[in-house]
């Protein structure tokens, strides 16, 4: 989150991904680093138990909305 939240106040496109139960801690990182309304994305967590084939599978599914946040931006 945070390196997604530095890059773009340099200007950088950037696409943060956490799992849904760190949801939270995302909004309220955003919100500290003054950016309350900061875009990210969310999967289904766990991830860290998932082999290769399993983790390729939620790349497919998030890719499309990585690259509808990437293209849109922040604002």
């Amino acid at each position: 989150m945070l390196d997604s939240i530095v890059f773009e106040q340099q200007g950088i496109p950037s696409a943060s991904i956490v799992t849904h139960v760190f949801t939270v801690t995302g909004k309220a990182m955003a919100r500290t680093w003054g950016l309350p309304n900061f875009k990210f994305l969310s999967m289904q967590h766990p991830i860290a138990n998932l082999n290769d084939a399993e983790l390729d599978e939620r790349a497919k599914l998030i890719t499309p909305q990585v690259v509808q946040l990437l293209l849109e931006g922040q604002q």
